[in-house]
């Protein structure tokens, strides 16, 4: 055991028991997993991702890149959570990852055999470079993907569902800080007094600070920046509790509103690299600080190695709880005398002017090897010398954590002698301002004096008043830190990690840079460096020493990466936060319940639960489908249309507005008729179809797909009350008023003769697209006859409390036409067979010309989109356009395939576009699709290859019109 915990009596602190990789484990209340975990003799705690090497704890907090541990409840898990951060509690159960058949022995360990193998970019080179062979097929790359997958990467995420719930909070305020140390509580009283409205945001469990006129969040992480100062957190509400009270979110997702912000977010200490720095017993000095202040010190010798002062501190904190401090070892020849004073308090040999070159151990440290070093030259210059340790404190400096600063701001600026960078100015329409440690300011005192000072500017900038120019305090030389990144040569048999998450080695970067990464964007991606849940907080800096020093340039000159959002690893779930779980609302028509009692098969389209098919015993979906469709065309079948989008129009300028939004004319639409319509964004692009029928000089009724009914609506409403507020009209969504049914095929009209009373529905009476009022089973209804299934059809629209009295009429009236209900799977294949767009072809992308749709764009009259449409890039021949697709082969064509033209399954293949939806078509007894193609109308009549790599289909096809089934129209105007 290398850690034990100091006698906790006297603490108040509870005992805590939990479980781990299946053994119970005490701790007490207050410690984080890693805390207990290292208290109870666990000093390896996680797999390396690539090599699988045994990693120990390393750094404090969100800086912690090894101790990765999956938390279990019930059968949820959620993986890749840092020890650090998680605390403990009566029933937590965790398990270690990435290994097998255990943490300590584990065979995927023999990787690191294979290093050369596995170097920087392996994948590329290997497996998905140009070229030709089996080294380079899809199959052969596919085959070992999966192979990779197994053997790298990080926690394995579960399959059960979420159990918990989330929760969203929009708040603001005049001033957010971030960061409850020092600096931070002296800037949000600062604030507060001055009669602000104050946001204290701190990732730490509470403290007892209690700062009035201060709303204090715990617990509560900022991770994101966005536009108007705008700042982004998660509040971890329940995860450190045994038991919810009920209705209690287990995390919160903040968005706060701020007119200004301080950023008081600390700084966290660098690793320098040198070989075997990966071994378990190896970690950061301010790691071992936040143990010694949670009561748990190293119970081996301990030694240090560092390039700057802070480390001293460290020392003679651990030797005060009675850890031997065998060494402190420092780059730098000399070091100040208050340095040499903490060294002789800790009792340690003091060795100047040398390095860290090796260590020894496996699953844990048991020596180090270090040698002289001139850090001038940044070279070792004698013979090792070999010394037992089984801890080793690093400390290579102090980086400021500017990740939110950069979010929000320029360039970040370099500190030579901090050897960090420290946070930029705002960018423009951000406000912010940095203080403390995060500032490049250290220490308790100078800290404050930063935090009160910069408070004092935020208040002056925000009330008006002159500005403050006080100075800010300088920085402590006690952190000021030696240009010594990174300690070459030593163990020839050791490799030396820069990124400890991802195993990039400083190998690594030198070879991206000697095959042409050699920006510090390229090396990264390149490498994987910095882009796991660490995001750079160890590796950054030296990372861009080794590359710069590759290149003969400074730190400076090579500059630095920009951060984004997330800061830290964010859970989907509280990014969903209440659209999460069972808190959204379900529509169902008014025919929902005999959907179910007629053997519908539930499918979700939105919100809304819409029948798939009407299954009979043993049928497969595809054999349902293909009956319900072949019934419509054959005899007649209904389906319930209730879910589309209604909005009533109404006012004298109701013409003048749809002229506007609609491409095509809908002013001089007769009263009684309706008219199928398309609407544009803005941007030229289809935004949605549908029909819209006129019911008085002076009211329309507008029908939406499904999916765009909202979306309408909110564009709707924008153009009234934004482009065109002169308008006298009025809109009123009334999608859940109206229940509809709609009649589909050659004995349509005969139904509707049965049943129909106060109304004729012949050809004269009811022409294509006209309207008629009338009753069925005495309930009033509204009749138009209008076809999206090709055939002849009507809508038959009731007020939603009788839809199921007239769905019942409807029913009885056509049994003796056998009519059949049908569901989307139906609906969409009769679309498919005739040509019509939906959602899936409407995909935000598509031009009306990309549709066939041209003809429905006015030139009498402007229209939204007008102006946009005919740009360059929207009337380009090679555009993708809607073609039909015919299977040659009678095979299946998957929902979502390239359109190729190579005959085989290889890669790279040329796509010419790609299906949007497929079926089996019962009228044209062949699998179809509707497919967007580059210069569809030019390839019809021509041959192609429908392939799906994934599922290893390539179909052979024919590119046909897009209107496969009845082109002229015929059947729908009988």
């Amino acid at each position: 055991m290398s850690f034990r915990r100091i006698s906790t009596s006297g603490k108040g602190k509870r005992p805590v028991s939990f479980t781990f990789d299946g053994k119970r484990v005490a701790g007490y209340e207050g410690d984080t997993l890693a805390a207990a975990l290292l208290a109870n003799g666990h000093m390896v705690l996680g797999r390396s991702f690539k090599y699988h090497r045994p990693r120990g704890l390393f750094a404090p907090g969100n800086a912690e890149p090894n101790a990765l541990v999956t938390l279990i409840r019930g059968p949820f898990r959620e993986p890749n959570i840092r020890a650090t951060e998680v605390e403990i509690f009566d029933g937590l159960v965790a398990e270690s990852q990435n290994r097998f058949p255990s943490l300590r022995y584990d065979i995927s360990s023999l990787n690191g055999l294979a290093g050369k193998l596995f170097s920087a970019g392996f994948y590329y080179k290997t497996f998905m470079g140009p070229g030709i062979g089996p080294l380079r097929s899809t199959k052969f790359w596919m085959l070992c993907e999966k192979i990779i997958r197994r053997a790298a990467g990080l926690g394995r995420a579960g399959l059960a569902p979420d159990p918990d719930r989330y929760d969203r909070v929009n708040a603001f305020c005049d001033v957010l800080v971030i960061g409850a140390g020092e600096a931070g509580r002296e800037a949000a009283e600062t604030a507060a007094k001055a009669g602000l409205r104050v946001i204290l945001a701190d990732a730490n469990p509470p403290s007892d600070l209690s700062i009035e006129g201060v709303q204090t969040l715990s617990r509560t992480f900022v991770w994101g920046v966005y536009d108007g100062n705008t700042y982004a957190a998660t509040e971890r509400v329940a995860d450190h509790k045994s038991s919810r009270t009920p209705g209690e979110p287990r995390q919160r997702h903040w968005v706060i509103r701020a007119k200004t912000a301080i950023h008081a977010t600390g700084a966290t200490e660098r690793p320098i690299v040198f070989p075997g720095n990966d071994a378990p017993g190896v970690m950061l000095a301010s790691l071992l600080s936040d143990l010694a202040a949670r009561s748990i010190a190293p119970s081996g010798p301990v030694c240090l190695f560092t390039n700057n002062d802070s480390a001293y501190q460290t020392a003679a904190d651990l030797a005060g709880l009675g850890a031997k401090i065998t060494a402190i070892i420092d780059v730098r020849a000399e070091v100040s005398a208050p340095a040499k004073a903490l060294a002789k308090v800790a009792g340690a040999e003091l060795i100047t002017g040398a390095a860290v070159s090796g260590t020894e151990g496996t699953n844990a440290l048991t020596s180090i090897s270090f040698q002289p070093f001139d850090a001038n030259a940044n070279a070792l210059t004698g013979e090792p010398r070999k010394i037992e340790c089984a801890i080793l404190g690093i400390s290579g400096g102090w980086s400021p954590a500017i990740q939110l600063a950069s979010q929000a701001g320029g360039k970040p600026v370099w500190s030579e002698p901090l050897q960090a960078f420290l946070p930029p100015d705002p960018a423009p329409g951000q406000d912010f301002h940095v203080c403390g440690s995060a500032a490049g300011v250290f220490g308790q005192e100078d800290a404050k004096a930063d935090g009160a000072r910069v408070a004092d500017i935020a208040v002056a900038k925000l009330v008006g008043i002159p500005i403050k120019t006080a100075p800010a305090p300088a920085s402590d030389p006690v952190y000021f830190a030696a240009p010594v990144h990174e300690i070459r040569g030593g163990s020839k048999s050791q490799k030396a990690f820069v990124d400890f998450q991802h195993d990039v080695t400083a190998d690594d970067i030198r070879l991206a840079n000697r095959e042409g990464f050699s920006a510090p964007e390229h090396m990264k991606r390149y490498t994987t460096l910095g882009m796991a849940s660490e995001q750079g907080r160890n590796s950054a800096i030296p990372a861009l020493a080794i590359l710069g020093g590759e290149q003969g340039k400074s730190i400076a000159q090579t500059g630095t990466t920009r951060f984004r959002p997330p800061a830290s690893p964010v859970a989907f779930g509280v990014l969903a936060a209440e659209r999460y779980g069972d808190l959204q609302p379900d529509r169902r028509t008014p025919m929902h319940d005999w959907h179910l009692a007629s053997g519908a098969t539930p499918y979700a389209a939105g919100l809304w639960h819409r029948p798939m098919i009407y299954g009979r015993p043993g049928e497969t979906i595809e054999q349902a489908y293909v009956r319900e469709a072949r019934a419509v065309r054959m005899g007649v079948g209904i389906v319930d249309v209730s879910t589309l989008g209604k909005i009533d129009i109404q006012g004298p300028d109701a013409g003048k507005f749809l002229d506007r939004v609609y491409t095509n004319m809908f002013s001089n639409l007769a009263v009684g008729k309706a008219r199928y319509g398309l609407m544009l964004r803005e941007d030229g692009l289809v935004m949605d179809d549908g029909t819209t029928w006129r019911l008085g000089d002076n009211q329309f009724l507008m029908t939406t797909t499904t999916a765009n009914a909202g979306k309408v609506m909110q564009h709707l409403d924008y153009c009234l009350d934004c482009l065109w507020p002169d308008l006298k009209v009025h809109l009123t969504s009334v999608t859940d008023q109206w229940a509809g049914a709609a009649l589909s095929g050659p004995f349509a009209r005969k139904v509707l003769e049965t049943c129909v009373e106060g109304t004729k529905v012949d050809t004269d009476a009811l022409p294509f697209m006209g309207i008629v009022h009338g009753t069925i089973a005495g309930l009033p209804v509204m009749i138009c006859r209008l076809s999206f299934s090709g055939e002849l059809a009507y809508e038959v629209y009731s007020g939603a409390g009788h839809g199921q009295a007239v769905w019942d009429a409807l029913m009885q009236a056509g049994k003796p036409f056998n009519i059949t209900p049908y569901g989307l799977e139906a609906l969409g294949t009769l679309r498919i067979e005739k040509g019509h767009v939906t959602g899936a072809e409407i995909d935000g992308r598509t031009t009306a010309h990309d549709l066939h749709l041209e003809w429905m764009l006015s030139r009498k009259k402007p229209f939204i989109g007008q102006s946009m449409m005919n740009r360059p890039g929207l009337t380009d021949e090679n555009r993708l356009s809607l073609v039909g697709i015919l299977s040659s082969s009678g095979k299946p064509i998957s929902g979502g395939s390239r359109i190729v033209e190579e005959d085989e399954l290889t890669e790279p293949a040329s796509s010419l576009g790609h299906v949007t939806a497929a079926c089996y078509s019962p009228a044209l007894e062949k699998y179809i699709a509707l497919a967007l193609v580059k210069n569809g109308k030019s390839r019809i009549g021509t041959t192609a290859f429908a392939t799906a790599p994934l599922t290893g289909q390539h179909v052979p096809v024919e590119i046909v019109d897009c209107h496969m089934f009845d082109p002229e129209g015929r059947r729908m105007h009988v």
